[in-house]
């Protein structure tokens, strides 16, 4: 008998009452008897940016010696466990953040240009003009199928209007994603909404929250279905299904816990708030929301800003209460220097939450971290001096066997950073000729 085609489809969604759960790549979603390279077909790549803000302490970030055996820096020790699913790349430089004819406004230029290579416009007015972003030319490709063509996400407030820094709009840093030349993109940052459009088929603010003061999940509508699935399928795809469920069950739990801390003050808007007080807690949040959004397939395309240029966010848990913008201009103070290096480490091993989710969940031939490319970086390299060269850039995954983690790689020093995004993009099927000030890729990555 032929057994050729799907037992199940690819995208199999279950629907409930204001519910959709998007199932997660199966093996009974694989045709029977597939080669390991059509098994591979089946799976998809993605593509996370992860911007990292006010530069780093490069002595602490820069391996000390090159190719795939570098000592691990200090500040990249976090991803230890992923030493041979990244390359560290140095050298690259974020040109068009560089003065020139603008003397102010550091942080606006090399949060507007980073992942275009496009100079940003100086305006504090509506005739914002910076360049289309790498992530949105992925998009195009790789959001054609997915019901969210990108998803874009924050860590700190975003919204403040007006002039934020030397005569540059706010917008320039509360974002780094932009759709055109004049569309700059919103992030969010309340894991509540994102859950909502990830998971959620409308309902108004009372209704969520009268099923946030039931404790009720979104989900329990939709057991039925998902006791008639689990029948239908094999043992194994059974705990596979029993653990995805159980993931969004307990960010769902989490979300709901903050918005039952405040359900008094939702009450008269159409959204409930559910941003955790701790900082830590929010984005490890995000980051699995991040997880399960690349894990349904809702979409393929992620950018996460995890702090803004000039933030002023204070780390006491780290026993660093200053802000973060502040001890980035250390003055080469020793014990300033440390601080800026120790919140350098502490948000990388934030970005290893969501690389160990990844790294541990089986998709198609491989896992998902095997399938997809995630550009971990900022702007700024030496952030004392708004120094947009030397920047800090990690790639992690290998996107199908399309990228070949090189350990420590150093670019030519001032090699446009533009020539790695274009790589990464190669690497996820996304082919452009240029981007920004691109002068070709960046070989061996």
């Amino acid at each position: 008998m032929a057994m050729s085609r799907l037992a199940l489809p690819r995208r199999t969604i279950l629907r409930g009452v204001g519910a959709a759960l998007s199932l997660p790549m199966l093996d009974a979603m694989v045709p029977a008897f597939a080669t390991a390279s059509e098994r591979a077909t089946v799976a998809t790549n993605r593509l996370a940016v992860v911007y990292l803000p006010n530069g780093v302490i490069l002595r602490d970030w820069v391996p000390s010696d090159t190719g795939k055996n570098f000592t691990l820096s200090p500040s990249l020790r976090p991803l230890a466990a992923f030493k041979d699913q990244f390359s560290v790349v140095s050298g690259t430089a974020n040109i068009q953040g560089d003065p020139l004819d603008a003397g102010s406004g550091p942080h606006s230029r090399v949060s507007g240009c980073w992942l275009s290579g496009v100079r940003a416009k100086r305006t504090e007015r509506a005739d914002l003009r910076a360049g289309r972003t790498a992530d949105q030319f992925a998009a195009d490709v790789l959001g054609k199928d997915t019901p969210l063509r990108s998803l874009e996400l924050a860590l700190e407030p975003n919204y403040t209007v007006g002039g934020c820094e030397g005569g540059y709009s706010c917008t320039y840093i509360n974002t780094f994603s932009w759709a055109s030349v004049d569309r700059p993109l919103p992030m969010e940052t309340n894991p509540s909404v994102v859950f909502e459009r990830l998971f959620g088929e409308g309902g108004t603010g009372s209704q969520r929250l009268a099923r946030m003061k039931r404790e009720q999940s979104i989900l329990d509508s939709l057991t039925g279905d998902l006791v008639r699935l689990q029948k239908s399928v094999g043992a194994a795809y059974r705990q596979v299904m029993e653990e995805y469920v159980d993931a969004v069950r307990d960010v769902e739990r989490r979300i709901q816990q903050t918005g039952n801390r405040k359900n008094e003050a939702i009450e008269a808007i159409e959204q409930p708030f559910g941003i955790p007080a701790l900082f830590e807690d929010h984005a490890k949040l995000m980051f699995d929301l991040t997880y399960l959004a690349f894990r349904t397939d809702m979409t393929r395309v992620v950018t996460f800003q995890l702090a803004r240029e000039l933030s002023l966010r204070s780390y006491p848990e780290l026993g660093v209460p200053e802000a973060h913008h502040d001890i980035s201009h250390h003055g080469n103070q020793i014990e300033k220097v440390a601080k800026k290096a120790k919140v350098d480490a502490y948000h990388v091993g934030l970005v290893g939450h969501l690389l160990k989710q990844m790294s541990s969940t089986p998709d198609g031939d491989g896992t998902l971290l095997d399938h997809a490319a995630v550009l971990i970086g900022g702007g700024m390299g030496d952030g004392n001096m708004h120094s947009p060269h030397n920047l800090p850039v990690v790639v992690a995954g290998k996107a199908s066997g399309r990228l070949k983690p090189a350990g420590h790689l150093k670019a030519t020093f001032d090699t446009p950073f533009m020539n790695v995004a274009l790589s990464v993009l190669d690497a996820v099927d996304v082919r452009l000729e240029t981007l920004g000030d691109s002068t070709g890729r960046l070989a061996g990555l």
